[in-house]
């Protein structure tokens, strides 16, 4: 999955862009997608002959966005200083490495006019620098009628990929927000944008899906659609048939070429236009967080927890110090609802809690080791992507190393969770980079043919808890997968650590 990045001139950096209009400031001036306005020139309903009309209202208030931008590299040590062969490849004498250089690059995306006065809508990626080292020197809209204006950032929002300018014009054509909670799949919808730096290109597609999790963070929830989006459309509007913008074109699934291959993400226009109004105000832009690492429950885990499908996510990580922490919640508990809104595939725990204002203490609908309970947690506020980003990279670590005596395969066959394992001492934990604060069982051979192979267990892993029950010894492993044998089940929710990575559940069917 990745963004719809812009063509570039000179480094081909990344950019598209989105548009979303908003009320008037002004007097008399109408939007383009007025209903008076658009009733003469929106296709019946069903099936339209055409979209002439439609497009002909709209297009003048989408633009294109491109910016100028520096790249400053260093250049590597030179490997011949301090020899005779030092000043031989365009390096002074005395000199450990070259000059560090600079070049100019360019990013191309779309975007489109909210009011008259000269707002201007579009993704942040489009207007961001696009490379490391790099910095953006200016930024341009260019109208349908190839008129330039030079823009104004007025601010950015990178959690949602939305960023909103300013162009110094008045009397300008502009379109507004739509209900994107009203769209069905199945819908019509016309994008306009610039793909590929080629002007204001039309396409028209329908809604595929609603509520599209992509894996892209606090805010993953789009539109999906089968219009042709591609390399330059991001920031870009998608129109219903009505004229209402329902969505901004940010993201496509495509080949290693970056063509549109009928998949395309837009952010709905009901989780744009707020930030776009705070962005307008110069209002922070503060989303709540809770401190925790949430994990999808697979339908593996729900059997093994006795859950229904598509319910909750587990917790496998709390963050000391954080509100979850503060509230209470516990590695293994399972979050079905927040503030009375469900946790399920189309809204994850990330995106209810991330839209709950900081500091409002909220009640959380949890099971924990089978029982349901209700536990109230004041929402903290949501560090940067940057801090989270980085906070991520701190907690990944290299693979473990692979020494030590281990049992025998034909020891992990015979096993019903497919593994042997032994009680986890501080000198293999050493060994395998583990923790010292870690306890658990250490998996020494996992059979190929087994459940727990084919998911991927290791050597080296080790299971801290099963069904919610910690391990401390292989015996009280073995208890548990028996308990859940005689109760019926067929699997076992396993909570494991891996080297210095975060922990994760998973759910291992037994062997008969």
């Amino acid at each position: 999955m990745r963004y719809a990045y812009a063509i570039t001139a000179a480094l081909l950096l990344s950019g598209t862009a989105t548009a979303i209009a908003l009320p008037s400031a002004g007097g008399a001036q109408t939007a383009q997608n007025e209903p008076a306005v658009m009733a003469a020139a929106a296709p019946r309903p069903g099936a339209p002959m055409s979209f002439a009309d439609l497009v002909a209202k709209l297009q003048p208030a989408v633009v294109n966005i491109s910016t100028s931008q520096h790249i400053t590299q260093a250049q590597p040590a030179n490997p011949f200083a301090g020899t005779p062969f030092e000043g031989l490849f365009g390096q002074q004498q005395g000199q450990g490495g070259a000059a560090p250089t600079t070049r100019e690059a360019t990013s191309l995306g779309s975007g489109f006019i909210i009011s008259p006065d000269g707002y201007v809508v579009t993704n942040n990626h489009v207007v961001a620098a696009g490379a490391k080292g790099a910095t953006v020197d200016s930024i341009t809209v260019t109208m349908t009628d190839r008129k330039e204006y030079v823009a104004k950032l007025i601010g950015r929002d990178p959690t949602s990929d939305l960023a909103l300018l300013k162009i110094d014009a008045k009397n300008l054509p502009f379109v507004k927000f739509g209900d994107s909670d009203a769209a069905r799949v199945g819908d019509w919808i016309v994008a306009i944008g610039n793909p590929f730096g080629l002007g204001g290109t039309v396409t028209a597609g329908i809604v595929s899906s609603l509520h599209r999790v992509t894996g892209a963070g606090a805010y993953d929830r789009f539109i999906q659609t089968d219009a042709a989006i591609n390399q330059g459309n991001s920031g870009g509007p998608m129109f219903d048939l009505n004229g209402n913008v329902i969505g901004i074109n940010s993201q496509i699934l495509g080949s290693t070429g970056g063509g549109n291959i009928g998949i395309g993400f837009a952010i709905p226009a009901t989780d744009a236009k707020p930030v776009i109004e705070k962005l307008m105000k110069g209002t922070k832009i503060a989303r709540g967080y809770l401190g925790v690492g949430p994990q999808p429950i697979d339908d593996d885990l729900a059997s093994s927890f006795g859950l229904a499908k598509n319910k909750g996510e587990l917790l496998r990580s709390i963050e000391p110090g954080q509100p979850a922490d503060k509230a209470g919640l516990k590695v293994g508990d399972i979050v079905l609802r927040v503030g009375g809104k469900d946790v399920n595939p189309d809204q994850s725990l990330s995106y209810l809690v991330a839209n709950v204002t900081p500091g409002t203490r909220v009640p959380l609908d949890i099971v924990r080791q089978g029982r349901p309970q209700t536990i109230i947690a004041t929402i903290g506020t949501r560090p940067s992507e940057d801090a989270l980003l980085a906070k991520a990279n701190a907690d990944a670590d290299s693979d473990m190393s692979d020494d030590s005596d281990t049992p025998t395969a034909g020891q992990a066959a015979s096993n019903p969770l497919g593994v042997t394992v032994a009680t986890l001492t501080p000198q293999i934990a050493r060994t395998f980079g583990i923790d010292s604060s870690v306890s658990g069982v250490v998996i020494g051979m996992v059979d190929p043919a087994s459940d727990a192979g084919a998911k991927g267990l290791k050597r080296g892993d080790v299971i801290v808890s099963a069904n919610g029950v910690p391990v401390a010894t292989p015996a009280a492993l073995g208890s548990i997968v028996m308990q859940a044998k005689a109760a019926g089940r067929s699997q076992v929710a396993l909570y494991v650590v891996r080297g210095r990575q975060p922990a994760f559940f998973i759910g291992v069917k037994l062997k008969k």
